[in-house]
């Protein structure tokens, strides 16, 4: 806790995956000193202009700070009975799928894993999902198709390893500046290296220190890199004995690609691309062992992500450039705390602790947690989600830290769904969003610098974010709240907890319960009997950290281990794949979305600060 004395307090950054850490100091004056934490392995003090502002977006301008009941304030205990009785009638009129929770890559992992437990081990239901599906489902889809688990094999000294990094779909400078500021002082380091290659159709910052920029077509990535495989395998580029002890499905793979992208005119005919252009990448990344290609947004927001995630892993794969020093496949996760949702099994499509629904981990997830019930098949994804609520087959919503009238891809549909929806429930920190505003119930939660608990970055690191302020008028942590609503539903055994560590220690303990032998990547039980002070003083650490283990893993499978039945990756084959909507006379034209550096998602926070607002002062059209 930091004093007025200006006494520091280490915590995290709480806008993008890359997990910076910060130290703030609060003044007598009530001001903020927000500086990057030098000692932090994410970050080493470096800040991108939206987290040197964060001492600007403290301000309790805007903040929810009392519960409220159809506009009226009123006392937790009203409002939390009446969530309660909202949820309990709802599931004994409808069953227990006619209820939702909607939560966020805003959460802290311990708030994840309390709202995950209530709705999957307490009402029985999966129908919990994330915002962070938008943007990383793909990724977790195309890693579990691939290596048996949704595991990032590799960490961010890669980056400055490499000779070259290969950004798909990622305009790292604008939406990950640290990882952008890493790679450039890399170069100047080792005279040059690694060299960049962009591959976006629009040019976009990050183009301008890159040697080559390819802009493809929308949505001709896979022919791009199913035609990278069949260069590879041409040029005799393979790793034959990565693939004969530790892949699985090449020659599936390799057939498919080579139907898709026999050669170099094939695949500039899918991608706009100069056959000299292709050719000249080709050669670069076939002669090149430590390369790193990493994808993002680009990549994943596609109705064929997994696909796009896939056809990077199978040449990864086949080459046997993965997990060692300087090379791999790279998903950059967006929000602060995506990785961490995924871990506690914060979607619709995952049990917990990365376990699926699989009818072994079903019964071991209930008797870890003595659940009188389990979600036994996967629940309602977030856009299915809403359409269910439209339709009346999801009668009380609950949304966690998020915004989804403004930031689902329908918006208007979104609201239409919740204006006709009996009971929504909202937890935010923010009085007047778009989404507050349909709110039946309003719950004042914590934010940033007032709650406590962990996240996890796009490394597999785990950090602790830090109080450093007073908790606003009545507001209270997401993870309180939910625990209040279980005991209320006659949950209480199953929701003991008084604290975040308590939380913690739980959640540990499930990720290595019967998982002795390695059977699932995800393995935190070394942190399982933290003693409280030990959890307030928790240092960044990557998993897997199982109980025999003194130090996290920084990278996986370089000597194969995956987490399959037969221990072998998997290459996908992925055919022919275009973009879901092509343009006609009524469409003539493609929409391609990106990110402004210095404003997050809805602007909730960084919209405080008039120095974020000057660089780009509204949205735009290029």
């Amino acid at each position: 806790m930091t004093n007025s004395s200006g006494e520091t307090v280490r915590t995290t950054c709480p806008y993008c995956g890359v997990g910076c850490g910060v130290k703030v100091a609060i003044n007598a004056d009530g001001s903020a000193q927000v500086a990057g934490d030098e000692t932090h392995p994410a970050n080493y003090g470096r800040l991108c202009s939206k987290g040197a502002a964060l001492g600007e977006t403290l301000s309790l301008d805007d903040r929810l700070l009392y519960p409220e009941i159809a506009g009226q304030r009123a006392s937790w205990d009203e409002a939390l009975n009446a969530v309660a009785e909202g949820f309990r009638r709802t599931v004994e009129e409808h069953g227990p799928d006619a209820v939702a929770f909607y939560v966020s890559g805003q959460l802290l992992t311990e708030d994840y894993y309390v709202a995950n437990k209530l709705m999957k081990g307490g009402i029985g239901s999966a129908n919990i999902d994330t915002n962070s599906r938008l943007c990383m489902s793909s990724s977790v889809a195309g890693h579990k198709r691939a290596f048996g688990s949704d595991t990032v094999p590799g960490c961010y000294e890669d980056l400055e390893e490499a000779d070259l990094i290969v950004l798909v779909g990622s305009n790292l400078a604008w939406c990950h500046p640290v990882l952008y500021q890493r790679i450039l002082a890399a170069r100047e380091r080792r005279g040059g290296k690694p060299k960049l290659v962009v591959i976006d159709p629009r040019r976009t910052t990050t183009c301008d220190a890159a040697e080559t920029h390819l802009p493809l077509k929308p949505g001709s990535d896979t022919a791009l890199f199913n035609g990278l495989l069949v260069h590879l395998h041409q040029q005799d580029q393979l790793n034959p004995e990565f693939l004969d002890q530790h892949v699985a499905g090449f020659w599936s793979a390799y057939q498919a690609a080579r139907e898709v992208a026999p050669n170099v005119p094939a695949v500039a005919a899918q991608t706009g691309l100069p056959e000299s252009e292709i050719a000249e990448f080709y050669g670069l990344w076939g002669r090149t062992r430590k390369v790193v290609t990493v994808y993002s947004q680009g990549v994943n927001q596609s109705a064929h992500g997994s696909d796009k995630v896939n056809v990077i892993l199978n040449c990864h794969l086949a080459t046997g450039r993965i997990g060692q020093p300087g090379m791999g496949p790279f998903s950059v996760t967006g929000q602060p705390n995506a990785m961490g949702g995924r871990e506690v099994g914060g979607l619709a499509n995952q049990l917990a602790a990365h376990m699926d629904f699989a009818p072994d981990d079903v019964e071991r997830v209930q008797r870890f947690w003595q659940a009188p019930v389990i979600a036994h098949r996967p629940g309602l994804k977030a856009v299915e989600l809403f359409q269910a609520v439209a339709d009346g087959r999801i009668k009380a919503l609950w949304i966690m830290g998020t915004n989804p009238v403004v930031s689902l891809p329908d918006a208007d549909s979104a609201r239409e769904a919740l204006q006709c929806c009996p009971l929504v429930v909202v937890s935010d920190a923010v009085a007047d969003t778009d989404t507050v505003r349909l709110a039946h119930i309003k719950l004042p939660a914590l934010t940033w610098g007032e709650k406590e608990g962990t996240v996890t970055n796009s490394e597999r690191r785990i950090s602790r974010q830090r109080v450093f302020l007073p908790p606003p008028g009545e507001a209270q942590p997401d993870w309180w709240a939910v625990t209040q609503v279980a005991r209320r539903l006659g949950f209480g055994a199953l929701f003991p907890f008084e604290s975040p560590a308590a939380i913690f220690r739980e959640h540990a303990a499930l990720s290595g319960f019967e998982n002795e032998v390695g059977h699932r990547d995800f393995d935190i039980s070394a942190l399982a009997e933290l003693a409280d002070a030990d959890y307030d003083a928790l240092q960044p650490v990557q998993w897997p950290l199982p109980r025999s283990a003194t130090a996290g893993a920084a990278r996986l499978f370089g000597a194969g281990g995956f987490f399959t039945a037969d221990r072998k990756a998997c290459c996908i084959a992925v055919g022919p794949r275009g973009p879901a909507h092509t343009v006609n006379d009524s469409f003539p034209l493609v929409l391609n979305s990106g990110r402004i550096r210095d404003q997050w998602h809805t602007m909730t926070r960084t919209g405080k600060t008039a120095r974020l607002t000057s660089h780009i002062p509204e949205p735009y059209l290029e």
